[in-house]
């Protein structure tokens, strides 16, 4: 295992993460063609990495200056841990290259969204 090659990856990531607020749709794509995960893999290895307080500083930043609304995040969070839980579970159901093409799918449309919007 080149440990090294993840701790860089993992600082990238970290870093257009904190500056975009997209890690796990930045760490995703870059674990499956730099790393050669799988697109299960890949998902629940950034969900994992979610899990621990690595984005604790980052949002600590935004919210010394008024970004984060507390009350929001709560029912958020509450939101995902049970939508997470059932989307985990329905990802186990469809096949690896049907996954990687849903979140491709997925990602182009908000991408073309964040681009053409007014």
């Amino acid at each position: 295992m080149n440990y090294f090659l993840y701790v860089i990856l993992g600082l990238v990531a970290g870093i257009i993460g904190g500056t975009f607020g997209i890690c796990g749709s930045v760490l995703v794509p870059l674990m499956v063609f730099m790393l050669g995960f799988t697109q299960h893999q890949a998902q629940g290895t950034a969900l994992a990495v979610m899990v621990m307080p690595i984005g604790l500083l980052a949002a600590w930043r935004y919210w010394q200056e008024g970004y984060v609304k507390i009350p929001i995040v709560v029912f958020i969070c509450i939101g995902f841990l049970f939508g997470g839980l059932i989307g985990a579970s329905l990802a186990q159901g469809i096949s690896d290259s049907l996954l990687k093409r849903l979140f491709g799918i997925l990602l182009l449309l908000v991408f073309l969204r964040m681009i053409f919007a007014k």
